[in-house]
């Protein structure tokens, strides 16, 4: 760095006056939010000299001096911001921020954005600022989900990073002993390293060693390991810490412990057993009696209809429990904080768009409620004020938000807190999407839509109820279907049941009282409410937990009343690949499926995890797999606490396209963004992650769609796009976006299926083990959340993903890789009824298929006699992927997902959206013609033209998408 760049940041340091040109402040009374324009800034670069380097850019708002603000205001960062905290810098307290996509930053509370780093563009587990120099200002720690803990000096320039593995590193704090400082880092590998303050290891310190966290119920993770939920220092006397560790071993069940250590031994003082009902996803201190003791506040993690706070006193192991109430739907972690409301101190419990205050005594009666518009992902307390610094909505925000709890008018300011930025540029996108549609008419060339099922949607009221009722008065598609939740359920005698285990399988959720004539009564009344009962009914036929809501006899019965109204049976997370479960496919699902083939009825299996890449392909899914119940059997997905989306989608179009069945489905649900469920920040109340999940999985496709109701009225719009046909849904022999390179799934490894479904259980980490065995999909257990994917994994070569998020919309820059059943070779069953591949795709396809065989663990050679590693053999698959790309029309790359379909012999259809599920953006499409001869293409809706040879760039607004009309010079046969 030159002389003059640090000259430069010491003008910004030294009291944040240096003034570079004018900056404006808008100050919006209504919603007490104070705007920072971020257009007119200085910037320069700079680059590390040291090893690693990388540039960093400072962007430098002109005017940094600070203003009287009120209750409420907001700094616009341009990012998602995921996580906040505070640092001193200067002798100054700023905002330390990551983003995410995992750029960390300081913005001053002044608006002043003084730094970013992007450190390895993975997300951010946790932070922590402490000085560990000694030079009176704090370093920045990162605990990275690619297994690093890196440290970032004031000016946000990297002083070193430590890694022992890629495993996600979750916890990070700093702690000291004899006065020396301590960096600590608590890995999902199930162990914690103490860094000197030069990021030099210490010593580790291994679960194994000491836990006494135990599993319970049918698993084959480990007893007595654990992994650090959260790390945190408590001050032992002047010159020494406690080490605080929240330990836990299932991040979706689990309510840990507390481990209380002396800085650098290897026994913990104690361990407290934690009080709550759910995870643990927050933990922060609290001194709310002043008796110099500070207390531990822990936030759950759970639905908001569980939400508490435990707080724990490690005087005398005591726990107070407060339990929030009247919530309503969500998931949500709860964040507590004490806090000075005007002059009375308080506890302010934040969770979802729901704010609750309750008196230092947690006394029931005191509890005062207030509600916004949007959820946050996080707040953190300014040291020594009424400050909270909210972190952006979960909805797509960019702002991070001050709140001041000692003016009288905070409560205000914050129910009508509506942020601008990126949220605003989402509706404004989202709308004019809707008024283009208004004036949109389907061309005479494109056929009739295709059967679509809403099967759970809300149409009572508002611009849903007009919306649905003008597509039920003029379009013969989408249909709504009836249905209801229902608590109670059928009691029928299950004691001649030869299975143990699903004789008394029962699910917890549901009573089981009625009779079988009142369960009949109670499905078929659906039928008869109008209008949502006149084309038909979804309803919950079963779970996981137990599929046997209802006797069979009793399901008849309900089809036949019926009459040919379309019946859709829910079942949902049948993941049990054992032999009992064998036994119940062929005692309830293939006779209910042969039953149901004349019945207009089809059993929706909403599963999660690796199903359709996994366990559709043992032997007890055989009759699914063969296509002998296409008409029936629906392939969807519940994928909360999943990790590998982009697989889900490649597995359920595989198995359609294949002929297996003639319709899939998918699912929009609160809960679809938690790919970790001790860290349940997924309370979207904008559901544009909804829309844009939906319009691509319908672009491939996708025809019955089980959605959650969040927001009717905003989600309406994509009734309209399919009812007129602006969102294409194609037959598997339209479209045109997938690979010639297909994944054949063999039976699936045992080791492959237990990595796939061990999403719960955090203890199953076994490092020689994966070191000496690279599967083909990997990493989607809970010791890998937010983890890097291997260069040999998949999601990698074929989806173009980098880590174990929410990858609902994968780019595949080189066509849809599809997972399918065996075609050829020593495993394909040629007579199924299915039929083959090459004959269910566009004939396009007919000749230049090319068929890899995997057990999700190797490769293997068509007649099964060699095995191939993955490791190793994944370049051979990635660039037969690239080379054949060039056989398909086009290709799309960029943070998009994309999809072509032929809609007449001469158009395609083109769709394109903003790839950023949780993080959406302006993106930018690269469209690469290859073997096709265009005339001309045109977005449908608001008319734009692109050239349509050779590469073009085609803009896609933040939380959209573009339907391309592709006008070919002659017909595509």
């Amino acid at each position: 760095m030159n002389l003059k760049n640090y000259f430069l940041i010491l003008l910004l340091f030294l009291g944040n006056t240096f003034m570079f040109s004018q900056k404006t402040y808008n100050f919006e009374e209504q919603s007490a939010n104070w705007q920072t324009s971020q257009s007119d800034q200085w910037s320069f670069t700079t680059s590390k000299s040291y090893e690693g380097s990388e540039s960093l850019k400072y962007n430098v708002p002109a005017n940094s001096s600070t203003k009287e603000l009120g209750a409420i205001y907001s700094i616009e960062t341009n990012h998602t911001i995921h996580k906040v905290r505070t640092a001193n810098f200067n002798n100054t307290t700023t905002i330390v921020a990551s983003s995410y996509d995992g750029i960390v930053m300081a913005v001053g509370f002044d608006g002043v954005v003084l730094w970013k780093n992007s450190l390895s563009g993975f997300m951010v587990h946790d932070l922590w600022c402490a000085d560990i120099t000694g030079d009176g200002n704090d370093e920045v720690l990162i605990a990275n989900a690619d297994g690093t803990i890196f440290c970032l000096n004031a000016m946000g320039i990297e002083q070193w990073q430590y890694q022992k593995n890629e495993v996600p590193m979750y916890a990070v704090t700093v702690v000291k002993k004899e006065g020396i400082p301590y960096v600590v880092g608590g890995s999902l590998d199930l162990n914690c390293y103490y860094l000197s303050a030069t990021g030099s290891l210490v010593k580790e310190l291994k679960s194994a060693d000491y836990s006494q966290e135990k599993t319970w119920g049918d698993t084959t993770a480990k007893d007595f390991v654990h992994y650090a939920n959260f790390l945190r220092p408590l001050k032992k006397d002047t010159t020494n810490d406690y080490l605080i560790m929240h330990a836990s071993n299932n991040p979706s069940q689990d309510k840990g412990a507390i481990y209380v250590f002396d800085v650098l031994e290897d026994t913990p003082i104690k361990r407290v057993e934690t009080e709550a009902t759910s995870p643990i996803g927050e933990l922060r201190f609290s001194d709310y009696n002043n008796d110099g003791t500070s207390e531990i506040l822990m936030g759950a993690s759970n639905h908001q209809n569980s939400a508490n706070v435990s707080r724990l006193n490690l005087a005398d192991d005591t726990t107070d429990q407060y339990k929030l109430s009247g919530l309503g739907f969500g998931y949500s972690v709860v964040q507590p904080e004490l806090i000075t409301d005007v002059s009375a101190d308080k506890y302010m419990f934040l969770v979802g768009n729901q704010m609750m205050l309750v008196n230092k005594e947690f006394d029931i009666a005191s509890q005062e409620k207030l509600q916004t518009k949007y959820s946050y992902y996080d707040m953190w307390k300014k040291p020594n004020s009424n400050q909270i610094v909210l972190a952006s909505c979960q909805s797509g925000g960019s702002q991070i938000h001050i709140m001041d709890t000692g003016n009288p008018d905070w409560k205000t300011a914050y129910e009508a807190l509506i942020p601008t930025g990126k949220i605003k540029d989402i509706i404004d996108n989202t709308a004019a999407v809707r008024t283009n549609l208004a004036s949109y008419s389907k061309p005479s060339t494109q056929r009739a839509t295709r059967d679509v099922f809403f099967m759970t949607e809300d149409t009572s009221e508002g611009l849903a109820k007009t919306t649905a009722n003008n597509i039920r008065n003029n379009y013969t598609t989408p249909m709504f279907l009836g249905g209801s939740h229902f608590s109670k359920t059928e009691n029928w005698d299950r004691s001649t049941m030869p299975n143990e285990k699903y004789k008394n399988k029962r699910d917890g959720r549901k009573n089981y009282v009625l009779t079988q004539q009142q369960s009949i009564d109670m499905i078929t009344a659906w039928y008869d409410e109008s209008p949502q009962g006149d084309k038909g009914i979804a309803y919950w036929g079963g779970h996981g937990n137990d599929p046997y809501f209802f006797q069979l006899e009793t399901r008849k019965q309900t089809l036949d009343y019926a009459s040919g109204k379309k019946t859709v049976m829910i079942f949902p997370e049948l993941e049990d690949h054992s032999d009992d479960f064998t036994w119940v496919m062929n005692d309830l699902f293939y006779p209910l499926a042969q039953y149901s083939k004349t019945r207009n009825a089809n059993i929706f299996v909403r599963t999660k995890h690796n199903f359709w890449q996994a366990n559709v392909y043992l032997p007890m899914w055989s009759g699914l797999l063969s296509g002998e119940y296409a008409d029936v059997f629906v392939p969807s997905m519940e994928e909360t606490t999943d990790k590998a989306m982009d697989i889900s989608i490649a597995s359920r179009v595989g198995v359609w396209a294949s002929g297996s069945v003639n319709d899939w489905g998918t699912r929009t649900v609160p809960d679809n963004p938690s790919y970790d469920r001790s860290r349940q920040f997924c309370h979207q109340m904008l559901p544009n992650h909804f829309l844009r999940h939906l319009v691509y999985h319908m672009a491939n496709g996708a025809t019955y769609i089980n959605n959650f109701a969040v927001d009717p009225d905003y989600m309406s719009i994509v009734w309209d796009l399919v009812a007129k046909g602006a969102l294409f849904v194609p037959k598997a022999n339209e479209l045109l976006s997938i690979s010639p390179v297909h994944i054949s799934m063999l039976e699936p490894d045992d080791d492959f299926l237990l990595e796939g479904s061990s999403l719960k259980w955090g203890t199953h980490y076994d490092e020689q083990f994966l070191n000496n065995n690279p599967f083909v999909f990997s990493r989607q257990n809970a010791n890998w959340m937010g983890a890097k994917n291997t260069p040999w994994d998949f999601s990698s070569y074929a989806g173009n993903v980098k880590d174990r998020r929410q990858n609902y919309l994968p780019n595949y820059p080189n066509g849809l890789v599809l997972i399918t059943p065996p075609q050829t070779g020593a495993n394909a069953d040629v007579t199924a009824p299915r039929g083959l591949l090459k004959d269910n795709l566009h004939p396009l396809y007919k000749d230049i298929l090319k068929e890899y065989f995997t057990d999700g663990r190797y490769y293997y050679s068509a007649d099964g006699t060699q095995t191939f590693n993955a490791d190793q053999f994944y370049t051979t698959v990635e660039a037969d992927i690239k080379e054949s790309a060039k056989k398909i029309p086009l290709t799309v790359s960029g943070d998009v997902a994309w999809v072509v379909a032929q809609t007449s012999p001469t158009n395609l259809r083109l769709t394109i959206i903003d790839g950023g599920y949780l993080n959406p953006e302006d993106r930018t499409a690269l469209v690469t013609f290859q073997s096709l001869s265009a005339v001309g293409m045109k977005d449908i809706l608001d008319g734009t033209t692109y050239n349509s040879s050779g590469t073009v760039e085609v803009k896609i607004p933040k939380g959209s998408f573009r339907f391309l009309d592709i006008t070919l010079s002659s017909p595509l046969n």
